[in-house]
């Protein structure tokens, strides 16, 4: 296709710094390669865009960027008041947390608070793909809660004749179970399931599932995802148990429709930005390997998401480990000598937050922007075959640091605008968790660091 791009990278965020694709989910296609079917962050006011693009990938390292694939444009119900419309979440029926939320809101704020602007009824939210007999249904939904698939004949689009579904909600999931049925996923606060007919654009409706997993139970908010695993089915949802939807959880069941019994949370991405709110995301198997597909949030907004990738493992019970957020996600740890930029850090703390930087050599980049004292940025993880000598830092404006290797001070001193060299006070060997600790700033901006023999 002519627009598509090809870029080299195993580590996290997995996509160059302007394309924010959020919402990830990961298919192993027949074709042997991984796809990903994600929203697309286009704006920083609001979720998602009015298109989606599809990415995907051999080995985990060598991406393709296949571009656009669809767009609402090519949706005919959508803003047409004549076309049926199917009841998604009663929002004028707060659930707990809806209420704990808004509780805090107003507690918080020096004035009331002020509701939000509905978004524009034709952005494309989270959508999901599969293949069956040799086609591609592309499950999409809308802003203003309808629901629809489109058709393609390759893996990457673009996606057409979109039909629309008889259900109303956010979020869409399908999976095909060995024995080729296929099951539909949708909803916020209680998921609902049920099994597609050989069709693939229509649902069963006898078989519908309502409340297949809630908030109550299974700290549900939003985005389910189903794989199988053996003779274990894994729904991963948006998951609320530490108050706010920044991690991915799971509950297993031993049939796609349930019952489903909450077991815990794979991932949470608090922390990687100070507007980080929600997160979405999948499990598969690429190559042998389990990963978890998820997104972070950047520039200080809830919008501009990036997606990010995670190696899981699954113990004997079938129960999966929570893993951290790093910045080498399915690749390896940085090492010496290697130039690392500002925005693989996976922690922030403080005000700082990722902004675009110029670019160069044509690349888009971004930086560490509106740096405060205290403020700390985190990289999981460097390995240090031999002890490096000195920490090479490249900033704007100017400021202090302190550079720390787990809780040992590495290094430290003022930096200024371009490059500067600070040498090493202690030795570091092995594998580290990186933290740089900014002690001074005026108008400090962060582009990249390099360790050095």
């Amino acid at each position: 296709m002519n627009n598509e791009r090809i870029f080299q990278n195993c580590r996290n965020p997995v996509l160059p710094v302007d394309i924010h694709i959020p919402d990830g989910e990961a298919h192993v296609m027949p074709d042997g390669r991984v796809y990903v079917y994600g929203s697309w962050d286009q704006h920083e006011d609001t979720y998602c865009s009015r298109d989606y693009r599809v990415v995907s990938s051999a080995d985990m390292r060598e991406w393709t960027d296949h571009g656009p694939s669809f767009t609402s444009s090519q949706v005919p119900w959508l803003l047409d008041p004549n076309a049926p419309k199917y009841p998604g979440f009663d929002f004028s029926k707060p659930t707990p947390f809806m209420i704990q939320q808004a509780m805090e809101a107003a507690k918080a704020a020096k004035e009331p608070p002020q509701p939000s602007p509905p978004p524009p009824q034709d952005m494309l939210y989270a959508p999901d793909c599969i293949e069956k007999d040799g086609k591609y249904y592309l499950y999409f939904c809308a802003s203003d809660q309808s629901e629809g698939v489109a058709v393609s004949d390759s893996p990457a689009g673009p996606f057409s004749h979109p039909v629309q579904l008889a259900c109303g909600g956010i979020d869409p999931a399908v999976f095909v179970d060995r024995d080729g049925q296929a099951y539909y996923y949708w909803g916020q606060f209680a998921a609902k399931g049920a099994k597609l007919k050989p069709n693939m654009t229509e649902l069963d409706e006898s078989t519908i599932v309502e409340n297949l997993i809630t908030e109550q139970e299974h700290f549900f908010h939003e985005g389910s995802s189903l794989r199988r695993r053996g003779d274990t089915y894994y729904l991963v949802f948006s998951d609320m148990e530490r108050g706010r939807p920044t991690s991915l959880g799971y509950a297993t069941s031993k049939s796609p429709l349930g019952p489903f019994t909450y077991r815990g949370i794979i991932i949470d991405n608090t922390g990687c930005d100070p507007a980080s709110w929600n997160n979405h995301g999948s499990i598969e198997e690429v190559n042998g390997q389990w990963y978890v597909f998820y997104h972070r949030s950047t520039r200080g907004s809830e919008y501009m998401r990036r997606l990010c990738v995670e190696p899981i493992a699954f113990l004997e019970d079938g129960s999966i480990p929570e893993v951290e957020m790093t910045s080498q996600g399915a690749g390896l740890p940085f090492s010496t000598g290697e130039h690392v930029p500002a925005w693989a850090a996976c922690l922030l703390s403080g005000a700082c937050r990722f902004l675009p930087d110029a670019p160069k050599d044509g690349q888009a980049r971004e930086k560490l922007s509106a740096i405060s004292p205290g403020d700390t940025a985190t990289f999981k993880y460097f390995s240090f075959q031999t002890p490096p000598t000195s920490l090479h830092l490249w900033c704007l404006g100017s400021g202090s640091v302190r550079a720390y290797a787990g809780d040992t001070l590495l290094a430290q001193g003022p930096v200024s605008q371009g490059e500067t060299i600070l040498p090493l006070c202690a030795s570091a060997t092995g594998k580290q968790c990186v933290r740089l600790e900014f002690t001074q700033s005026s108008g400090l901006e962060f582009q990249s660091l390099r360790f050095a023999d």
